[in-house]
């Protein structure tokens, strides 16, 4: 209980002069607290409600798990490590895969469990090894290609969804990047939540939306939980995004210590562990799998206030609106041509973030080594390259995975044991 009341009162808690900070372990007045945890509510949200809504998981179970992952890694991370964990994009390629499939959303569920335990588990290691082993692991060519195939994978999901109404897909996505390039501030970094509203509007106006859904809906009621039904066909889908949750959460680490000019390395195991816990009672419970969330490092970023109380405040706010099915209605109306819309972004965006990585790491495409695990790593997953083999079903992402691991390293040993140039 310690935890939850130990915040220093900042100043005199209303005002905070040019170029002062609000560290994690302080806090301004509770009504400004609960005013900035409303704002990472918000920042949040957009890319939260959207993976469900993707994947055909329950809006408001996500929610939900989002708020209960967000709260024990508070705690676990002793107040020490501001975040908010939210719905990773990371999951939509193989629970899109699992479904095409006909197995479910339960089957999808096993595998959303199956990879938090292993992020858990790799928490544990971290802890007590370092994190130096996963930089020799997935050096940034490795990882860029890893997260880039994640996003591209799914454009023939975007296509699917655009051609149903593909009028108001082109208003949502035409809303989405106007937004983002004519406002300032809060307001532009919303884009996707405010584009989907006015895609909302449009279906609306052209007779899209189905009301009856959310007529019936009560205003106050449990999420709809599921258990996870053990599918091991599948896991190979869902390894690949075991990489991808810890390079978010390593990333978000480094991003927070970078802002707050404190050392968090000793917090990196702890974080994996954390999400990797969330993702576990996600997938127990029906949820989609969590990831610490970029989109509140920018609420940070404008606001300097690194309050971990005001991330417990967005964790109640999201908890309360989870307990709202009426609210849970109007999400599950939102048409396939806004998703289509937003979507062609959004997953181009994903994809880039791999590219981002090459870019912002120097990855030399000049060396022979770095240009061939890229391009075979790449057409693997935009093709969607897939096979079943002893009961195991791969797609494009886990193979694409496999094959950035095993040429990289097995050319790069090659390479030093003959003296050529795969590695110069």
């Amino acid at each position: 209980m310690a935890l939850l009341v130990n915040w220093k009162l900042h100043g005199d808690g209303k005002t905070l002069a040019p170029g002062e900070v609000v560290e994690p372990d302080e806090r301004l007045t509770w009504g400004r607290t609960v005013g900035i945890g409303a704002q990472h509510v918000i920042a949040m949200f957009g890319a939260t409600f959207l993976v469900p809504i993707l994947t055909g998981f329950d809006p408001s179970t996500t929610l939900f798990f989002t708020a209960i992952a967000t709260a024990l890694f508070l705690l676990i991370n002793q107040n020490r490590l501001p975040s908010y964990l939210g719905s990773s994009f990371g999951f939509i390629a193989p629970i899109a895969a699992v479904t095409s499939a006909h197995k479910g959303l339960a089957v999808a569920s096993f595998g959303i469990l199956i990879t938090g335990i292993l992020l858990a588990l790799v928490g544990v290691i971290v802890h007590f090894a370092g994190a130096k082993w996963i930089d020799m692991l997935m050096p940034p060519v490795v990882n860029g290609a890893v997260v880039a195939i994640i996003g591209f994978n799914l454009a023939p999901s975007a296509w699917a969804n655009f051609k149903t109404f593909p009028v108001t897909a082109c208003v949502t996505l035409l809303a989405v990047v106007l937004i983002a390039v004519l406002f300032k501030g809060m307001i532009g970094r919303l884009n996707i939540l405010l584009g989907v509203i006015v895609g909302y509007a449009f279906a609306a106006s052209q007779g899209q939306i189905k009301w009856d859904s959310i007529r019936d809906a009560a205003w106050i009621g449990l999420p709809q939980f599921h258990t996870p039904k053990p599918d091991m066909s599948i896991v190979a889908m869902f390894l690949p995004v075991v990489l991808i949750l810890i390079a978010e959460n390593i990333g978000h680490v480094k991003s927070v210590a970078l802002m707050t000019g404190r050392n968090y390395d000793g917090q990196i195991g702890s974080a994996l562990f954390s999400d990797g816990i969330g993702t576990i009672l996600a997938g127990i419970g029906g949820g989609s799998g969590t990831t610490t969330y970029a989109e509140n490092i920018g609420v940070m970023a404008a606001t300097k206030v690194y309050s971990t109380a005001a991330y417990w405040c967005a964790a109640i706010f999201a908890f309360i609106l989870s307990l709202c099915p009426k609210f849970g209605a109007v999400i599950n109306s939102i048409p396939t041509g806004v998703l289509g819309g937003v979507t062609t972004l959004l997953y181009g965006m994903i994809g880039m973030l791999g590219v981002r990585i090459w870019v912002e790491n120097k990855v030399e495409f000049s060396k022979p080594i770095n240009v061939m695990v890229a391009a075979i790593t790449m057409i693997v997953g935009i093709a969607n390259f897939s096979f079943t083999f002893s009961g195991i079903s791969f797609n494009g992402i886990a193979i694409g995975s496999i094959a950035v691991l095993v040429l990289y390293h097995g050319l790069t040993a090659i390479g030093k044991a003959t003296g050529t140039t795969y590695d110069k």
